[in-house]
């Protein structure tokens, strides 16, 4: 199938605006919001934020052979008597990429499967996309792409017009998932669970439960909802969707059920899954048991596209995980590391110290923990609770890094049984790198994980460096 085209003008039409000047027959690149990336012959969006307006480069990337420019109406650069510089006049930038994004969404006659959820948003995407490539030709979101701006950005690779398209839809306030489902309009909808990412921004987790439910919406009798059967919240809100509902998780009557399940630590998961398709013996390298429904609710998907189960079997046997995701290093130097420094909140934590705790084949456990962000009021209380988890774990060490929610993650686990002079407190990432790296040794296994704003990576970085 050949490449959808875009001309200047079908780009105006579609967003509602204005040429000022400029050829409509022109040709279309590649659509950037990043001056930086740009080519001849690519179009620019002008996005204004808080920080940054995309107007101060218009004339930079004009002059440098842009097919053109979208710009706000009241933008005074570009002479608008020379056509060859090309500039369209809307009310709203981000709209417009927003509306252009939908268009081509809509032009291209991809199938679109769309991911949301507290936990395993990315795990998910990556094992569906790759279960799909086994026969179809499948996009995804780039990176973290995933939000009110990076989304369109990501649905623009529709244009080559792949058979099926999977994208994460991230958020943290309500009326975000709605405003990515108006503009992706998914076939189908995975929904993973409801945790406590980004609790800070809520009410409550029910509130949480409706913001990521907005997944719900804009269905129809064909649209499909592959959903977590284990997570009441989940369920209570599925139970209106109009149209075809899968679920997956270790519930009697669940579409993809999970049984016999074997947690083998550092080594992932095992379990019998029974389906429409058939039973069988999975075995997944991700660990952990939210990285096994992460599996399930791929499978599910990939049932549905008419993947053979042998094929979707195959596939997570030999699954990896996304960068600082639960990648498991065993470093020449003896120790295992596990880096999940990308991000982390209450039930991400949880599920971690879960794969430390059912590790048997280690001199000692370690866990070095960052504090985790974006959880409000109830931030000494969810630290407080994960340090109880901690040391439940049967951790030899641990090493708390942040605020104060560090710090009372730090003593919870104390209160809890873990032994004073074997617990240390670190206010940041860089103070702690060279005493923890110092602490390690051979035969160690070192959990490191916390969220992105505590750079917990850069101790991940310094085990995989000092230990190489």
């Amino acid at each position: 199938m050949h490449e959808l085209e875009l001309t200047l003008g079908w780009v105006v039409k579609t967003v509602g605006g204005t040429l000022r000047s400029g050829d409509p027959d022109v040709p279309v690149g590649d659509v950037l919001t990043d001056s930086r990336s740009l080519r001849a012959g690519d179009l620019f969006v002008a996005l204004k934020g808080p920080r940054f307006d995309g107007h101060s480069f218009v004339e930079e990337v004009l002059g440098r052979g842009a097919a053109g420019a979208i710009v706000e109406r009241g933008y005074a650069g570009s002479d608008a008597k020379d056509s060859r510089r090309a500039v369209i006049e809307v009310a709203d930038t981000l709209r417009a990429l927003q509306d252009l994004a939908h268009a081509v969404r809509l032009a291209a006659e991809t199938r679109v499967i769309a991911i949301t959820g507290s936990a395993g948003k990315t795990t998910t995407k990556e094992t569906i996309a790759e279960m799909l490539a086994t026969r179809y030709r499948v996009v995804k979101n780039k990176g973290n792409l995933n939000n009110h701006i990076g989304l369109p950005l990501s649905l623009m690779q529709l244009r080559t017009r792949p058979d099926v398209a999977v994208m994460e839809l991230g958020m943290n306030h309500a009326g975000e998932i709605s405003r990515l489902v108006e503009i992706a309009e998914p076939d189908v909808r995975v929904w993973t669970n409801v945790g406590d990412a980004h609790l800070g921004f809520f009410a409550s987790s029910d509130a949480i439960a409706d913001a990521k439910g907005e997944i719900l919406q804009r269905a129809t009798a064909a649209t499909v909802l592959v959903c977590n059967a284990d997570d009441p919240r989940v369920m209570t809100r599925a139970r209106t969707f109009p149209g075809k509902t899968m679920t997956f998780g270790t519930t009697e009557g669940a579409t993809v059920r999970a049984t016999s399940i074997e947690d083998r630590g550092v080594d992932g998961m095992r379990a019998r899954l029974a389906t429409p398709a058939g039973d069988r013996v999975f075995e997944t390298p991700l660990l952990g048991r939210g990285n096994l429904d992460n599996v399930l609710a791929a499978t599910a998907v990939a049932l549905d596209a008419g993947i053979p189960l042998e094929s979707i079997a195959d596939v997570a046997a030999r699954l990896r995980p996304a960068d600082r995701r639960s990648a498991v290093s065993r470093l020449p130097g003896g120790i295992t590391l596990i880096d999940d420094s990308y991000n982390s909140s209450p039930t991400a934590l949880r599920r971690a110290l879960d794969v430390v705790a059912h590790e048997s084949r280690c001199a000692r456990k370690i866990a070095v923990l960052g504090e985790m962000l974006e959880l409000g009021d109830h931030a000494q209380r969810l630290h407080e609770e994960c340090g109880r988890a901690a040391a439940a774990a049967g951790l030899t060490m641990l090493f708390a890094i942040g605020g104060e929610p560090a710090r009372a993650l730090a003593d919870a686990a104390v209160d809890a049984g873990m032994p004073r002079d074997s617990v240390t407190y670190f206010a940041q990432s860089a103070d702690a790198v060279a005493p923890i790296a110092a602490q390690v040794r051979r035969g160690d296994l070192v959990l490191v994980k916390g969220s992105r704003g505590t750079r917990t990576d850069l101790v991940a970085d310094r085990l995989a460096a000092e230990f190489a």
